[in-house]
């Protein structure tokens, strides 16, 4: 969870920036969108494995020359 301690000479835009900051790090916000909705096992599995070949195939690109 994040926290951040807040001086009294710190301005508070500067607090909510480093706040902002840190809660970007943690993965909060994509966690929550991603617990948003009820997905089912299968589409999990399915998704996994879309982004698994896509990553894949950009590696054999990456080695392969352009003509």
């Amino acid at each position: 969870m994040a926290h951040i301690v807040v001086d009294d000479s710190e301005a508070l835009e500067r607090a909510i920036k480093r706040f902002k900051r840190m809660v970007e790090k943690e993965g909060v916000i994509r966690e929550y969108k991603k617990r948003e909705y009820y997905e089912k096992p299968s589409t999990i599995l399915n998704r996994k494995n879309k982004a698994l070949r896509r990553k894949l195939m950009k590696r054999t690109r990456k080695g392969r020359p352009e003509y």
